[in-house]
């Protein structure tokens, strides 16, 4: 891997550069457009309508399989290997400004995934700041997922951010009402990308006389699934059971992503500047395949394998389209390989804008690319130290595109600690069911010597070996194994509950003395408990009697009858614990929209011991709705 300075042929003075308007997705699939021909029920007509006026890349990929790294890539044009943000944890309370090692993993994976960085540090200069510092009214409108005050988009080069909301997708729902603070709907079960469209139009038009810079990431498509009842009925009427994709609801989200870029290009067409704009539309990482909407997962990434949260294709490969004006002949394609980490070098490179002394770059300007010529690359690279349990999962791992070539490195896979890899031909299998890994061992060297130099040059914090794995619980088929809408269903060997609570990560449980007691050995101890029947969707409080020897603060998540995924940010609620070893009364207050199925408790963020001495539910008027007891390690309705 090569860090490239940028060469630049100074071709534009400053009154003459063009608008930039950067639309990005969220969780769009290779297949969730119609620009590849590999859908039959979405409708997307203003996206093709955007590639007609310039390039479309066929490979195009995400650095990560997950949202937080590869915004963080675009921004900065610099590796999620580099950054430390490998995780969407960018909502999470805590703040981790270092990757690190970790210490421990699930007991069927051989390496430890790493802990990663939480924010995007303020230090880096990233596009927003160097286009700002060109003279450009910058805007930030949508998603973020990089971390609130003092982390946002007003704190990396942005004049403007709307709705000023750092969770991991719209809050609540698309639909109005929603649940953004101070950011309240226009109108009546308005739709939170028809208003994010309106909100974009209205900085255009307040800065159609000078350079701007549209930062326009989309809610769409990520959960929560939700749309217009009109036109979730109208693709109810048109999918097929058979199909691959068959959900009305995403659909109907689809086609409200595709109205709204049409409502840009529409702006610009009106205010005459449509010529003096480049337009970058791409995905952030790869369509969803395991939540549940419609009783099937949200898309299908066919023929691609996988999809978000896998280092397959289906999980890193998106649509990308590019418009530059009087340059780029609308309607051509490409070939050539690209990442999410060459725009900031490719932009800076149309825009003749100098980087900053010293500054660097994982990625490279695709410009030539855009000329219809060859890139000059050794690959590119993802890194993905994570094993997020989704069909076709792989534990941590990083791979190299190269050519018609990719090769996956699977950290300590091996036996004794060695790592394990995985190689592909994509040109003669884009679906990676052909591992020719054993069958081409010299380019297997070859391919891992570039991944070695990549995590070298990038001082990446890789993955060591996991001191937990039981060999009794692995079996290497499991691994990248496809179960339609649900994880991988071998796992390691499930923990009975202790009173009615499940453990999660980092923690054992027992009851002793009557208290629940919660042994964490690490950051994200946490326990979750079904309700045996549903409580009703009613203001809640959580009475909670405990002591503690750990750290950090508590939270409360809730799952809602009918929302996936079952514990979210938006239906959780945080708390300070006093973590002195002494006994606190503690109320937390739940506020579901729909009737209560399960509580889960996350009390702390470090190892320590904590101890549950009494826990109830009780609704706004103090009537009790459940409790639980750790004498006789039951529970009960009142």
């Amino acid at each position: 891997m090569t860090l490239f300075l940028l060469d630049f042929c100074p071709t534009l003075q400053a009154a003459d550069r063009p608008n930039v308007v950067f639309i990005l997705a969220d969780d769009l699939g290779w297949s969730d457009t119609t620009l590849y021909g590999t859908t039959k029920l979405y409708q997307t007509s203003n996206i093709e309508r955007l590639a007609s006026r310039g390039m479309t890349f066929s490979r195009a990929y995400a650095a990560s399989p997950l949202c937080s790294p590869t915004r963080s890539s675009i921004l900065t044009g610099l590796s999620p290997a580099r950054t430390g943000i490998t995780t969407p944890n960018c909502h999470l309370p805590q703040v981790v400004l270092q990757a690190t090692p970790g210490v421990k993993g699930a007991a069927n994976v051989k390496a430890a995934p790493v802990n990663s960085v939480s924010r995007l540090n303020t230090d880096y200069y990233t596009l927003a700041k160097a286009l700002r510092d060109a003279g450009y009214a910058t805007g930030h409108f949508g998603k973020w997922h990089l971390g609130h005050e003092p982390y946002s988009p007003l704190e990396h080069g942005f004049d403007t951010d709307i709705p000023h909301w750092s969770g991991p997708g719209p809050a609540g729902s698309y639909v109005a009402p929603w649940k953004f603070p101070d950011f309240d709907p226009d109108i009546p079960n308005e739709h939170i990308e028809d208003r994010m469209a309106k909100e974009a139009v209205s900085f255009i038009e307040s800065h159609k006389d000078k350079q701007f810079f549209l930062n326009y990431w989309m809610f769409s498509v990520h959960a929560p699934f939700d749309g217009k009842q009109a036109l979730i009925e109208k693709y109810r009427a048109k999918t097929a059971p058979e199909a691959v994709q068959r959900s009305p609801t995403y659909a109907a989200m689809i086609e409200s992503m595709d109205d709204a870029v049409g409502t840009l290009l529409d702006t610009l067409d009106r205010l005459g500047i449509a010529q003096d704009t480049i337009i970058v539309f791409a995905s952030d990482n790869g369509g969803n395949m395991y939540n549940e909407v419609d009783g099937t997962t949200p898309t299908s990434n066919h023929p691609l394998r996988g999809g978000k949260a896998t280092m397959y294709e289906g999980g890193v490969r998106g649509p990308c389209s590019i418009v530059w004006p009087g340059t780029v002949p609308g309607g051509s394609r490409s070939n050539e390989i690209i990442q999410s980490c060459d725009f900031y070098p490719t932009l800076l490179e149309i825009l003749n804008i100098e980087p900053q002394p010293g500054q660097q770059f994982d990625g490279v300007s695709i410009v030539p690319a855009l000329m219809n010529e060859r890139l000059k690359r050794d690959g590119i690279f993802t890194y993905f130290p994570h094993a997020a349990r989704v069909p076709d999962w792989l534990p941590p791992a990083v791979s190299v595109h190269r050519g018609e070539w990719k090769l996956i490195r699977i950290f300590h896979g091996g036996n004794d600690g060695a790592h394990r890899w995985k190689l592909y031909n994509l040109k003669n299998d884009i679906n990676e069911h052909n591992d020719l890994a054993r069958t081409e061992p010299e380019r297997v060297k070859e391919l891992d010597a570039l991944i070695e130099r990549f995590l070298v040059e990038t001082d990446a914090v890789v993955p060591v070996p996991n001191p937990d794995f039981d060999p009794s619980t692995y079996r290497p088929e499991d691994e990248g194994k496809s179960q339609r809408g649900s994880p991988n269903k071998r796992k390691a060997p499930r923990v009975p509950p202790v009173a009615g609570w499940r453990r999660g990560n980092d923690c054992e449980l027992s009851v002793k003395d009557g208290a629940l007691v919660i042994d964490s050995d690490g950051r994200d101890p946490h326990l979750s408990f079904r309700l045996p029947k549903p409580l009703p969707a009613t203001k809640l409080k959580l009475h909670i009697t405990l002591s503690s020897t750990a750290s950090g603060r508590g939270q409360v998540f809730w799952q809602e009858q009918g929302v996936n995924p079952a514990f979210i940010r938006d239906r959780s609620t945080v708390f300070d614990i006093k973590h002195d070893g002494e006994s606190h009364d503690y109320v937390v207050t739940l506020n579901p929209q729909h009737p209560v199925l399960s509580i889960r408790l996350d009390p702390a963020q470090s190892r320590g011991k904590i101890r549950v001495a009494a826990m109830s539910l009780t609704d706004d008027d103090d009537r009790r709705q459940f409790s639980w007891s750790f004498r006789k390690t039951s529970a009960k309705h009142p």
